[in-house]
């Protein structure tokens, strides 16, 4: 079996040591310490699925730092949260495009019998396992409105 996400990014960390890439690993580091977190907290071994939404959140969190940077017109602030972005994202699934989301959207509200807006939350569930870390759940999210509205 192939090595865990988990696994390559602390085979990553060593390689990030040894390079003296004091970027990559301070990257690195907050990656591992968000994992480490959720396995002390809940007693459990992580999985790829919940590496991937750890990923995530963190990929959303610093897009939100980004906005609220970029108004305060701090650049250089935004510039750090944005490499730390593209590091995160080396480790998530290719992203997926506007239709391949519409599609899954689609499928998922034929195969929950969604009708309205109130069934959001079935269609919700069909979705977000496939496209975590793969989208931005907040454009999927209005996606999914914009269907059902």
């Amino acid at each position: 079996m192939s090595d865990s996400l988990k696994q390559r990014i602390q085979a990553d960390m060593k390689s990030a040591m040894k390079n003296k890439e004091k970027e990559l690993l301070l990257t690195i580091r907050t990656i591992l310490a968000a994992i480490k977190q959720i396995e002390v907290d809940e007693r459990i071994e992580v999985d790829d699925t919940r590496v991937l939404a750890v990923l995530d959140k963190m990929v959303k969190q610093r897009r939100d730092s980004i906005k609220q940077f970029n108004e305060a017109g701090r650049d250089e602030l935004s510039a750090v949260e944005q490499a730390e972005i593209e590091i995160i994202q080396t480790y998530l699934p290719a992203a997926l495009s506007e239709e391949e989301i519409n599609q899954i959207i689609k499928d998922a509200i034929a195969e929950s019998g969604a009708a309205s807006m109130k069934e959001m939350g079935k269609v919700m569930a069909i979705v977000k396992p496939k496209v975590q870390g793969r989208g931005d759940m907040g454009v999927v999210s209005g996606a999914i409105k914009a269907l059902l509205g």
